[in-house]
This record gives C-alpha cells, sequence and structure tokens, in this order.
C-alpha cells in the first residue's frame, strides 16, 4: 500500500481515502462517490478496528460481509481496497496511542471512554500507510469528524478533511451498520431519533432559543416510544462540543439511543432565524 501511495504521489495523482469499518451500505458509498470526485486513486480501507471497542461492546459480531463489500467498492469506482490484518496494525508489543484531551470528553466519549483514543490512532496509522491528499468522513458520526479534524490540524498533517452529508433512509433513519441489528418492530423506535431532531430544528427556527426547552421535548418524544433508553441528548457548539445553553447561534444536536441491545447515534444542526 504505502509503494503504491508513493508510485502515486510521484506520478502527481491526487490520492483520497475513505476510511471504513465494513459491511458497507448507501453512506458509505456516497463517501466514495464523493471520493472518486475529489480524487485521481480512490482508496477505501477496511478495517473492523478493535482498540475503538469496549469489553462489553460489539467488536465479535460487528457486521461483515467481504465478499459483498467487495462487489460494492468495485461499482463505486474504487480503485484499492486496503483491508489490513490486525497483527499488521497491532504488532505484538503495540504501546503508542494518539489521544486528545478535550473533545473526546464529550458525547460518546463520556459513556465510550476509550473509543477516540482507538479512532484517531487507527486512523493516524491509516494516513500513514495510505499517504492520502484528502480523506473523506461522514458527518453522521459527527464528534468522530471534529476529533479527527482537530487531530490533523495539530499534528500538522498535509491531509484535507471533507465531511459528507448523513444519508438517511426513506423513513429518516440515519445509515448505519449497526442498523442490521434492529428487528422489524425496533424500526418505528428507531426513527424517533431523526424525528426528535426535525422538530428540535422547527422549535429553533422558529425563535425558541432555550436548549434545556429544546432537549426535554426531544427526550419526551424518543422516550414515550417503547424499548428505548437514552445515553444522552445533548445541544452543543459545533467547533468545541461544549454545551450550549442559549442558541443564538447555529449549534449541533447530538444524541445518542439504545434501541433494544443496538446503540444509535444521530445529529443535526440547529440555526436560529437570524443565522438561517
Amino acid at each position: 500500500m504505502q509503494t503504491r501511495a508513493d508510485t502515486q504521489r510521484l506520478k502527481k495523482r491526487k490520492i483520497a481515502l475513505v476510511p471504513t469499518m465494513g459491511y458497507f451500505h448507501e453512506g458509505h458509498l456516497t463517501l466514495m462517490r464523493k471520493g472518486r470526485q475529489l480524487g485521481d486513486e480512490l482508496v477505501v480501507s477496511l478495517f473492523v478496528n478493535p482498540t475503538q471497542f469496549g469489553p462489553d461492546e460489539d467488536f465479535e459480531t460487528y457486521p461483515r460481509d467481504t465478499d459483498r463489500d467487495l462487489e460494492l467498492a468495485r461499482k463505486a469506482g474504487v480503485d484499492v481496497l486496503f483491508m489490513p490484518e490486525t497483527p499488521f496494525l497491532y504488532p505484538d508489543g503495540f504501546q503508542t496511542f494518539v489521544n486528545l484531551n478535550d473533545l473526546p470528553q464529550h458525547l460518546c466519549g463520556l459513556s465510550r471512554p476509550n473509543f477516540f483514543q482507538g479512532v484517531a490512532t487507527v486512523v493516524t496509522k491509516l494516513f500513514n500507510i495510505v499517504k492520502p491528499h484528502v480523506a473523506i468522513f461522514g458527518e453522521k458520526d459527527y464528534q468522530q469528524l471534529a476529533v479527527i479534524r482537530r487531530m490533523v490540524k495539530d499534528l500538522n498533517l498535509d491531509i484535507d478533511i471533507i465531511g459528507a452529508e448523513t444519508v438517511r433512509e426513506p423513513d429518516g433513519l440515519a445509515m448505519s451498520s449497526r442498523n442490521a441489528y434492529l428487528a422489524p418492530a425496533q424500526r418505528t423506535p428507531a426513527i424517533s431519533l431523526f424525528l426528535a431532531l426535525t422538530k428540535a430544528k422547527e422549535h429553533v427556527a422558529k425563535g425558541e432559543t432555550d436548549a434545556g426547552r429544546v432537549i426535554a421535548a426531544a427526550t419526551e418524544t424518543i422516550s414515550s416510544h417503547p424499548d428505548t433508553v437514552i445515553d444522552y441528548i445533548t445541544i452543543c457548539d459545533p467547533n468545541t462540543l461544549q454545551d450550549k445553553k442559549t442558541i443564538k447561534s447555529p449549534v449541533i444536536m447530538a444524541l445518542a439511543v439504545k434501541v433494544g441491545q443496538t446503540r444509535l447515534i444521530d445529529n443535526m444542526r440547529l440555526m436560529p432565524p437570524e443565522t438561517a
């Protein structure tokens, strides 16, 4: 992979990278199409990264279908599907990790304390191996995107980080590989995340400035559905992820909810009327 990357760079060809954990859906394919537009050489990495899973999380059962992913990548015009083995990225004696001080101390980082250390470390390694000029990430994982942007800036990495808009199912559910876990009866509770965000967006657009009231309304919407357990609902600064009590400028509303045993995340930008 590094040899190929060096060759592409010597030819002045622009390398675009889309990092994934596989089990491709339309959200992944949208990122690939974006990468196809932005680069001469499109590399998609497929690696289910063990260091971003907690001890009681779903690393062993995370959806996998390599043959299907290969075919979808071919159809999307991917030049290289890079699939490293775990011992290659984390050999015996591995002890070096990338940590950020503040951004992981919000949102998902509070209930998944090792998650962003794992993300930052594996993405840094992928950057060093694939040597991209540009990398594309989905905005559904908003905190992850913020962490990677901050890491790239802090470490002076010469890579453009592009965020791509969340891709949704026709009913509004944000596309995720973990949606495969949902039973048919859990679909309506899962859609409540999107409904809560949409209502919040409408309230703020009409002039609501009290973040607490917006969060309370979203909590009521989601909690009214069976089989839902809210991890967090937060309205925060788009850059620092610090909580906002008053909405006077564009903010991010982010939430994580367990529907049955499936943990779903989603977010939406809320725009006060004077900034819309």
